[in-house]
């Protein structure tokens, strides 16, 4: 009968090597990605709002729903 999936020598070699803590090609990408920090009505300490990918930061300041609004590069994973 074939093995099934995540079973078999290359399973158990993968699995050593998380033992070992050796990179094993399936960790989470980190990629810096521009964030958006600012002040808002509920909160007017300065905090993040949003990926600049995803906010409109001029929609959010010319509303007035934002306003100090900063770019900041922020390492996450991918």
């Amino acid at each position: 009968m074939g093995k099934g999936y995540a079973e078999g020598p290359a399973a158990e070699e993968r699995y050593e090597a998380l033992e070992r803590g050796e990179p094993t090609g399936l960790e989470p990408e980190e990629v810096d990605r521009p964030a958006i920090f600012g002040s808002t009505p509920d909160n007017e300490e300065r905090h993040f709002i949003g990926w600049a990918d995803e906010v409109d930061r001029d929609e959010l300041f010319e509303s007035g729903k934002a306003w100090g609004l900063t770019v900041v590069r922020q390492r996450t994973t991918a």
